[in-house]
């Protein structure tokens, strides 16, 4: 069995996250996914918490034809005992999918297998671009799938965002 390991911040959970996770599902037979940052929420680079975004991805994750496990991992400050800390706080796994230079040398110096994956239309799919789209009252809703915005209207996502993004 195999068992790949993923992470990402997903604020919000997109599509471009989506299409990954099922390149994913088709080399392993079980993923586990991280959600970094899990401590940071209410503010304009992670507006959602953690239980937010494991509602997301389980949710749009619902019909992959793939195990998964979604794991909160919040960051300790500390590259160097970084790896172990996520390995202590998920279940074993093979292999890392990422394309994030940091991720990749922590887990290589660690003597794990890491697989670069191309970002599937990064300048499309971004969290950043996603928050600036809400903010602006711009459409946004066809860039997350469909339990995405179901969350992100159930939390008032929006809202808290234009809020948080306010000068007093």
């Amino acid at each position: 069995m195999t068992r790949g390991f993923y992470i990402g911040r997903f604020q919000p959970y997109h599509n471009g996250h989506q299409k990954v996770l099922e390149q994913i599902a088709c080399s392993s037979d079980e993923i586990v996914i991280g959600v970094g940052s899990a401590q940071e929420s209410h503010t304009i680079t992670n507006p959602f918490t953690a239980g937010e975004r494991v509602l997301m991805l389980t949710q749009s994750l619902a019909d992959l034809d793939c195990p998964f496990y979604v794991i909160p991992i919040e960051d300790i400050q500390r590259n160097a005992l970084w790896v172990a800390h996520v390995r202590a706080m998920t279940p074993p796994f093979d292999t890392v999918y990422s394309s994030n230079p940091l991720v990749v040398q922590l887990f290589t110096e660690a003597g794990m297998t890491v697989k670069s994956i191309d970002m599937y239309e990064r300048l499309t799919y971004s969290g950043t671009a996603i928050r600036q789209r809400m903010l602006d009252g711009e459409p946004w809703e066809h860039l997350v799938p469909p339990a995405v915005v179901n969350v992100i209207k159930e939390v008032h996502g929006v809202e808290r965002l234009r809020q948080i993004a306010r000068t007093d």
